[in-house]
This record gives C-alpha cells, structure tokens and sequence, in this order.
C-alpha cells in the first residue's frame, strides 16, 4: 500500500463523494508521537482491505484542510488522528495511540 498524499481541497470533496473507503491520517511532521503512531501503522497496513484509499495530511503543510476535515465530518482536530470513511461519512476516528489497524478492520467489516 501507499500514501496519497492529501493536499487539496478538491480531493477532500472527492473523498466524501466516493462510495469507497478511504483512511485519512492526520500527521503533525514535527511531533514524535505522531511518527510512532504513523510507524506503527504502516507496519499493519498491509492486513487492511487492498482497495482502501490511503490519505496522508500533512498537518503544518495544511491545517486549513484538516479544519475542513473537522468540520465536514463533525470531528474535534487532533494530532495524530485517523478517520475512516465509507460512503462520505466518518465510520471512526481514532487519535494518538488508540490508532489501530485492528479496530480499523473490525469497523469495516462490521459496516459492510
């Protein structure tokens, strides 16, 4: 798997219209529990389903889209943050060390 880096506003649109599932990984570049949590991930993501969408967020690079994140999907901004979403909605949010590729499964196999 790789990251798609979320960069525009355009692509954030695409994300809630799209029936797929997409993650999104909110990431703070200057802070180490945002690396651990990112590590960890990546060392799972292999055991999410292959047609998730990846979504990398540089949080310092964009902060006006993850305040839009925040507010389209009802969600407090927090760093790291993962959010999964299916069908436009946010299915689940997770932050700092409850990000889990685990309870990322559990969540879309339950909601398929």
């Amino acid at each position: 798997m790789n990251w798609i880096a979320l960069d525009t506003e355009t692509q954030l649109a695409e994300i809630k219209n799209n029936s797929h599932v997409s993650v999104i990984f909110k990431h703070s570049t200057r802070c180490s529990i945002s690396s651990m949590a990112k590590r960890k991930f990546e060392l799972d993501w292999d055991d999410l389903p292959p047609d998730t969408k990846l979504y990398f967020l540089d949080l310092l690079s964009y902060r006006s889209i993850s305040n839009q994140i925040a507010a389209d999907f009802n969600v407090q901004h927090q760093s790291p943050q993962v959010l999964l979403i299916k069908a436009g909605i946010c299915i689940l949010e997770q932050s700092q060390g409850d990000i889990t590729v685990t309870e990322i499964n559990e969540v879309i196999s339950q909601s398929a």
